[in-house]
């Protein structure tokens, strides 16, 4: 059972990372994603608008396209030992935060349709306090439960599960320490979330990109070594 599960986990790894790349890409092509967060609200709103039905199914796989990680996660805590208790929390840190950024993401889906057409459809008087609903929308879904919740909870959980690997020696420590260091360039990028309200905050732009990048492929590479270690541990028991 314990070998199936590192199949599954390995697997599920790997295709919940692989299918976050993908909305991902379509959204820096066709929306300028995420480099249209950082522009006036009059252009993020018109150019939503302007991306019509396609964008918003795109944000809506974006948002969902995360859940097999949810399974890998819970395989993965099976794996390690239910025994570990600074595990099972970790694992329930990462659900907690998983469920925050699919909430996050969503308003993108069920939200700012919304409010983008409004913009579009009604005169400059209304156009204002569009803006100031979409600025408080945005720092709420997006900054508090996405960016900030779900990413936390998300490094969390990746430096307890890579401490553990360091300590018990059960993979390549080189998966312990690439989880560890995406982690922390990942937590550098939660700086830029503090600047939008403490404008003197230091910030490192592109902490969060890098971070975010090298913490998916982390998760491809631990989905690669969990398959490898099962098939390597069938090879023994046939051997």
């Amino acid at each position: 059972m314990n070998h199936h599960l590192h199949r599954q986990a390995g697997q599920l790894f790997i295709l919940g990372s692989l299918l976050l790349f993908i909305p991902y890409i379509a959204l820096v092509f066709i929306f300028d994603y995420p480099e249209i967060l950082r522009m006036p609200i009059d252009q993020i709103l018109t150019k939503f608008h302007d991306g019509g039905t396609s964008l918003i199914l795109v944000w809506w796989i974006f948002s969902l396209a995360g859940l097999p990680l949810f399974w890998a996660v819970v395989f993965l805590g099976k794996i390690i030992g239910e025994e570990y208790q600074n595990v099972r929390v970790a694992t329930t840190f990462m659900i907690i935060g998983g469920i925050t950024q699919i909430a996050g993401l969503l308003r993108w889906v069920f939200v700012v349709p919304v409010l983008s057409n409004y913009y579009a459809d009604h005169p400059d008087t209304s156009q204002e306090t569009i803006s100031i609903i979409f600025q408080v929308v945005h720092q709420y879904g997006g900054v508090i439960l996405g960016e900030h919740l779900g990413q936390l909870f998300s490094i969390i959980w990746t430096l307890i599960v890579c401490r553990h690997f360091l300590k018990s020696k059960t993979v390549h420590p080189f998966i312990g320490w690439f989880g560890i260091i995406s982690s922390l360039i990942y937590l550098l990028g939660q700086a830029e979330l503090f600047g939008t309200v403490i404008p003197t905050f230091p910030v490192i732009g592109w902490a969060a990109a890098v971070g975010s990048t090298l913490w998916l492929l982390w998760m491809i590479a631990l989905g690669y070594t969990l398959i490898r270690k099962n098939k390597h541990s069938q090879t023994l028991i046939q051997n």
